[in-house]
């Protein structure tokens, strides 16, 4: 096993009501947290907010901590009427999603055409 990677979060606005993160490290029990806090502050903060797209590329590694803060963070934006993406889905995190029967719940999906995925 490989060592746990920190996780950092890159923000980017394109538009008033669209953000974007992209995590890069490992979510997990020691890292999820940051992920699901900062969500909560851009909800307060971003009334206007309409979008957010998370770009999952960077992520290494998700535990079951991880997915609980992918699904918190799911109630918090449905919550906000903010429309949640997860794009650039990883093999290993769109086979947990698969699994664990909460792809379609996170995503809105019916398969991985719905939204960009990376192929590994």
């Amino acid at each position: 096993m490989s060592d746990p990677r920190e996780l950092s979060l890159t923000w980017t606005s394109p538009a008033p009501d669209l953000a974007t993160v992209a995590p890069a490290g490992d979510l997990d029990y020691a890292t999820s947290d940051a992920l699901t806090d900062a969500v909560a502050v851009l909800l307060t903060d971003r009334p206007g907010l309409r979008e957010l797209r998370i770009d999952c590329a960077g992520i290494g590694y998700c535990d079951s901590y991880g997915l609980s803060s992918l699904l918190m963070i799911r109630r918090r934006t449905r919550a906000a009427g903010v429309e949640l993406h997860l794009d650039n889905r990883a093999g290993a995190l769109e086979r947990l999603l698969r699994v664990t029967n909460t792809l379609e719940h996170l995503t809105g999906a019916d398969g991985p055409a719905r939204e960009q995925r990376l192929d590994t």
